[in-house]
């Protein structure tokens, strides 16, 4: 198994521990997945790590992954990929960014062949700074997927804005105008979830997608603080 980088993600490791194979992780950014060994994955983002580095001053750029393959999921999903080319596929607090959470789902079911591993994560919103947001109710992701959204709407950022910000709501326009573009280019929170509303959003997305998935792995919110977490089998 490769070095835990971050203390507070140890309860994903009984998850890897099941991955094999060759695959591919999107958005691992400067936490990527603590891998068993000989299980190979090439790094997917929408910014190389240069770019990611000037954009995100807070990391340390070393702890920064090496992009192999540019990829916007909202824009153009997988596309590099071919169906059932990869044993796994790893989106860890990338989906609540996302303008089509559904259809980024069937891109990752789509790419993972039969027997293969799809591991998702995101933020319970109980233990982040999304915990003032409302939940995204599953009939919005579902508008989107049917419509097939490709951008965030400024509503989504303007409820993280004065989640994270309230007294933005006394600022002009023209700053809230920038606070907007800077959000925009960071790509914040777009979705908001507990455990249990993700799982639910999960259950509802195979149903629509007819994705076939058996849950190897499952940890919530309520037993890490953190997330939701949980390892497919893909049938």
């Amino acid at each position: 198994m490769e070095p835990l980088r971050a203390p507070h993600l140890a309860h994903r490791l009984p998850g890897y521990a099941l991955l094999s194979g060759e695959g591919i992780e999107i958005g691992a950014l400067h936490q990527p997945a603590s891998l068993p060994s000989g299980v190979r994955v090439r790094f997917c983002d929408v910014l190389s790590k240069q770019d990611s580095a000037h954009l995100f001053p807070e990391l340390n750029p070393n702890d920064l992954v090496d992009v192999d393959v540019i990829v916007d999921l909202d824009r153009s999903g997988l596309g590099q990929f071919s169906d059932d080319s990869c044993d796994l596929a790893i989106l860890n607090h990338v989906i609540e960014h996302l303008a089509n959470p559904v259809a980024t789902l069937a891109e990752l079911f789509r790419v993972v062949r039969s027997g293969g591993n799809v591991v998702l994560s995101a933020p319970d919103k109980d233990y982040t700074f999304d915990r003032p947001r409302q939940i995204t109710p599953f009939s919005h992701v579902l508008t989107d997927y049917r419509a097939g959204t490709t951008e965030i709407c400024d509503e989504h950022y303007l409820d993280f804005l004065y989640a994270v910000k309230p007294d933005a709501r006394d600022e002009n326009a023209a700053q809230i105008r920038s606070h907007l573009e800077s959000l925009r280019r960071r790509r914040e929170h777009a979705h908001v979830w507990d455990s249990a509303a993700f799982s639910d959003f999960l259950e509802k997305s195979f149903a629509l997608l007819g994705i076939k998935a058996k849950p190897m792995f499952e940890t919530t919110g309520a037993t890490n603080h953190f997330e939701h977490f949980s390892v497919w089998l893909k049938l």
